[in-house]
C-alpha cells in the first residue's frame, strides 16, 4: 500500500501494481479478492471500503472496488486469483516494469520470474540515427 486516500465520497488504496499488470478488473470488472497480506493496523469493529487502484492516474486503473480492509500505508495486500492470465495480459504500459510472477502451493511458494526491471525492458530497444535533411 503506498498510499491511502479518502474523500468525501470514497476511500482509495493505492497500490504499488496497476492497469498494467492486472488487466482483468479494467477491461471487463473481473472480481479479485483483496487481503492483507501484512498489516499492522489493530483490528477494530469498523473497518473502511477501499477502492484498491494502481498508480498510473487514469479511471481505468482499478484493481477491487469496495474491498474492506484494515491497512494502513507500507502494508501489503494480495490480490487473488489472479491466475495464468496476468502475467500473459500484462503490459509495459506507461513505462512500467512488470511485476515478479511468484507460484503459490499450499504454503510454499517460488519465483518463477522475477520483476522486470527498466533495463530489461528497454534492452531489446535499438537506436536509430537520424540524419538532418
Amino acid at each position: 500500500v503506498e498510499y491511502l486516500k479518502p474523500t468525501p465520497y470514497k476511500n482509495y488504496a493505492i497500490v504499488d501494481a496497476g492497469m498494467n499488470d492486472l488487466m482483468r478488473p479494467s477491461l471487463y470488472q473481473a472480481y479479485h479478492a483483496t487481503v492483507e497480506v501484512i498489516h499492522t493496523q489493530p483490528a477494530t469493529d469498523q473497518l473502511p471500503v477501499y477502492d484498491v487502484v494502481g498508480p498510473v492516474c487514469e479511471s481505468g486503473c482499478w484493481l477491487g472496488k469496495d474491498r474492506v480492509l484494515n491497512i494502513i500505508q507500507g502494508d501489503v495486500v494480495a490480490l487473488l486469483s489472479a491466475g495464468a492470465y496476468a502475467m500473459s495480459m500484462a503490459s509495459n504500459y506507461n513505462i512500467r516494469p512488470r511485476g515478479a510472477e511468484i507460484l503459490v502451493n499450499g504454503y510454499e511458494s517460488q519465483l518463477i520470474r522475477p520483476r522486470e526491471t527498466v533495463i530489461d525492458m528497454l534492452a531489446s530497444q535499438r537506436s536509430l540515427l537520424i540524419k538532418p535533411l
